[in-house]
């Protein structure tokens, strides 16, 4: 009987103590929600923002209105749905990037763009 007890508070106390998962815990994979983005496409300065619900807004950066839609995580892309066009569900590469840091993308149509996160700021929609 002691040994059961002992042998049972030896395994609930290593149960409790994960050092071997905390140095095997895989790190957060890169989200979109709540982030801004800046880039220049066709010419223009645009700027783009996802909030926490996954919705976007993009717009030149001088206010004209282009975009918007829904945007969500899948196989480690961000894929777009324009409420605006027909074109459907367009996924583009990404990678974690901080606040001031850019990265290259490619659209699963072959489009390349370089984008520039920046501090989350909210667009509206115009009117």
């Amino acid at each position: 009987m002691r040994t059961t007890i002992c042998l049972t508070a030896a395994l609930v106390l290593a149960a409790g103590s994960t050092p071997v998962l905390a140095k095997t815990a895989k790190h957060a994979s890169f989200e979109i929600n709540h982030t801004s983005w800046v880039y220049t496409e066709h010419g223009k300065k645009t700027r783009m923002s996802v909030d926490a619900d996954g919705n976007y807004i993009e717009n030149t950066v001088s206010g004209k209105h282009l975009d918007h839609g829904t945007a969500v995580m899948k196989d480690g892309k961000v894929c777009f749905t324009s409420k605006m066009n027909t074109d459907g569900e367009v996924c583009w590469t990404t990678k974690p990037v901080a606040v001031g840091g850019s990265m290259k993308t490619v659209s699963d149509k072959g489009e390349k763009l370089t984008v520039t996160r920046v501090k989350y700021s909210p667009l509206k929609m115009p009117g």
